[in-house]
Order: C-alpha cells, then sequence, then structure tokens
C-alpha cells in the first residue's frame, strides 16, 4: 500500500475511495461523522473490520463537535449520531461492536472535556487493535497454506477491507511472504466486483501471483483439481459458526464439500456475535437494485427489470472447515471453540 487506507489526522479521516479504484487511488479527507457514514453507505469504505474502524471515528468526530458542556445533554446527542452511523449497514457485526465501545467510552467520562478524549483514544484503540488482530490472524492462517497450494478467495479482505494486514488475504499475502510458491484464483464478486477492481488490485502491488475468474467459474476449477482450498472473510458469525458472508460465499462453501476441498473463514473474533444462537437471525443488507442492473454507470439489463440484490449469505457451520482467528484457530464446534479462545 503505497499510503494506509485508513488515518486518523487528528480533527479528520483520511480514507482511499474504493469506488474509485483500480483507475484511481483517490484519497477523501471526510471531516463530519455525516460524510463518514456516507461513505460507508456508498462502499467508499466497506470490509466489515474497516467499516468498524471508521465507525468508530465517525462517532469520535461527532462527538469533538458537540458545543453543549452539559453532561446529559452531550450524551443525548451522542446516541443520536450513533444511530446515524449504526444505519449505514445492518450485516457488519464489527461496526456495531465498535460503536457499543465507543458509547461505554462515553458514559464513563465526568464531564465532556475528559468525554471528548476518551471518544478519540478509544477510537485509535479500536483501529491498532483490529490492525494487530489482522497480523495474527494472517500468521496462523498461512500455516493451512502449503507449498505450491493454489488458493481461491471471494470478494475483498485485504488492507482495504481491514484497515489492518488482511484477514483472508492477509493469510495469503503472509504465506507467499514464507516463501510458499502459491498461487490465487480472486473471483470477480459480482455485483460490485471487489474480487475484479479491489483484490486484484491488492495483489498485483503484493506481486503475489493470480488469476482472475468469474463467480460461476468455481466450480470448473474445483472438478479439475485446481483448488487446493478456499479461504474467505465473514462479516459477522453466529455462535454456532453459521457465517454471513459476501453474497456467493454459501455457493463456493457446497461446492468445495462437494469436491472434497478445506473451507477457511479468517475473521476476528470482533466480527463473532455471540448474542445470536444461529445465521438465520443475522440481518441481511438488501442494497440497490442499479447494483446489479448496472455496471459502473452502464445498464446492461433492460429498464423495469426486477431486481434483488441481498449483500450477504449465509454459509451453514458444517460447511465451515475451520475459523481462524488472532486468538487461534477453532473447529467444530464452534461455540464451545469459540468460549475456549484466551
Amino acid at each position: 500500500m503505497p499510503k494506509e487506507p485508513v488515518e486518523w489526522l487528528g480533527d479528520r479521516l483520511r480514507i482511499l475511495d474504493q469506488t474509485r479504484l483500480p483507475q484511481e487511488e483517490a484519497y477523501l479527507d471526510l471531516g463530519r461523522y455525516q460524510d463518514i457514514a456516507s461513505a460507508i453507505t456508498e462502499l467508499k469504505i466497506r470490509g466489515a473490520p474497516a467499516i468498524g474502524v471508521c465507525a468508530a471515528y465517525a462517532v469520535a468526530l461527532g462527538g469533538l463537535k458537540i458545543e453543549t458542556r452539559a453532561r446529559a445533554e452531550f450524551l443525548k446527542e451522542l446516541r443520536g449520531i450513533i444511530r446515524t452511523i449504526t444505519a449505514t449497514r445492518p450485516t457488519a457485526r464489527n461496526l456495531f461492536g465498535a460503536v457499543e465501545r465507543m458509547l461505554r467510552a462515553a458514559e464513563a467520562g465526568r464531564d465532556t472535556d475528559r468525554i471528548k478524549e476518551a471518544l478519540v483514544s478509544e477510537a485509535v484503540k479500536i483501529h491498532a487493535e483490529e490492525a494487530a488482530a489482522t497480523g495474527k490472524i494472517s500468521q496462523l492462517g498461512a500455516g493451512l497454506i502449503g507449498d505450491g497450494f493454489s488458493v481461491l478467495t471471494h470478494c475483498n479482505t485485504g488492507a482495504l477491507a481491514t484497515a489492518g494486514y488482511g484477514t483472508a488475504l492477509g493469510v495469503i499475502k503472509k504465506a507467499a511472504g514464507q516463501g510458499k510458491k502459491i498461487k490465487v484464483l480472486a473471483t470477480e464478486t459480482r455485483p460490485l466486483l471487489q474480487g475484479a477492481r479491489l483484490t486484484a488490485w491488492e495483489l498485483m502491488k503484493a506481486g503475489i501471483p493470480f488469476t482472475l475468474i468469474t463467480d460461476s467459474m468455481a466450480g470448473y476449477f474445483m472438478s479439475r483439481g485446481e483448488v487446493d482450498c478456499v479461504i474467505v472473510g465473514a462479516a459477522r458469525i453466529a455462535l454456532n459458526g453459521d457465517t454471513a458472508n459476501k453474497l456467493g460465499t454459501y455457493t463456493l462453501a457446497v461446492l468445495a464439500k462437494e469436491h472434497g476441498i478445506p473451507f477457511y473463514v479468517a475473521a476476528p473474533t470482533t466480527t463473532f456475535d455471540t448474542t445470536l444462537d444461529k445465521g438465520i437471525d443475522i440481518p441481511i443488507e438488501e442494497r440497490s437494485p442499479e447494483e446489479v442492473t448496472r455496471i459502473q454507470g452502464v445498464a446492461i439489463a433492460p429498464e423495469g427489470t426486477r431486481v434483488a440484490n441481498p449483500a450477504f449469505d449465509i454459509t451453514p457451520h458444517h460447511l465451515i472447515t475451520a475459523i481462524i482467528t488472532e486468538r487461534g484457530i477453532i473447529r467444530e464446534p464452534y461455540g464451545e471453540g469459540l468460549r475456549e479462545l484466551k
């Protein structure tokens, strides 16, 4: 990365606008919490860990600009700011976990000056912890990647998505950095082409050999014995291990099971939602029809076409070989494995 994709500058947040990649590396300086909320909704910043980090900074920015000196009124205004931020994207657990931490930090402050200091400090801490977690995930996960492996990955899970080293893509980068001669199959990831636009861009920057394929080609390459493992990220994981991730992940898991290919999920523990027992309870974001009927503004379907556009699907836990976290690699039963992590 030429610069950090997410950078706190004290009075504003600088992000790399992912909607303009790979054609242009454009950075945006966001000085209001509303600007960050819009950037999350518009996918200028995306990826569950990165969304959580940016949501924390949005709360901090909003808090810094609250003028009242009355603690009760300050907290009331801050909760309004938080409602705006949590309304952006419903599926990513990291977003909600981050703002919950920010609110607790605010409520612990005795006066507004200390609350503002605590908000900035907590946001910086969340960023540092998420970044550190991705480094540990990558190190642990790399042990599952053999020399000469061909690894299939879906969507984008690198530095762009995590504000750190990466989760699934971080594992791939770490394995390559260990000298393992690996090849990557990257799915294009319809409808917004995060694989074609973002993962391909990150892999080229890292100098890792890869082949871009359409989403529907995965089964073909698996049937030919050209995939040794699949590794993906996650937006939210239920207590039993059911995993919400970018639409198409479930299909890949079914194909991997049919062909006897290990299917790994790489995600920090902040992505687990221990209030939900099963994946059926994870809220699934439905996005604009134009994302399906158009590609970068160009219409590809007849006007008036009826569209369904869920952003995520649920992969049942029994299709997942292991979940790689910063605290260790867990396997079935995932609820018990999560409780045993230190």
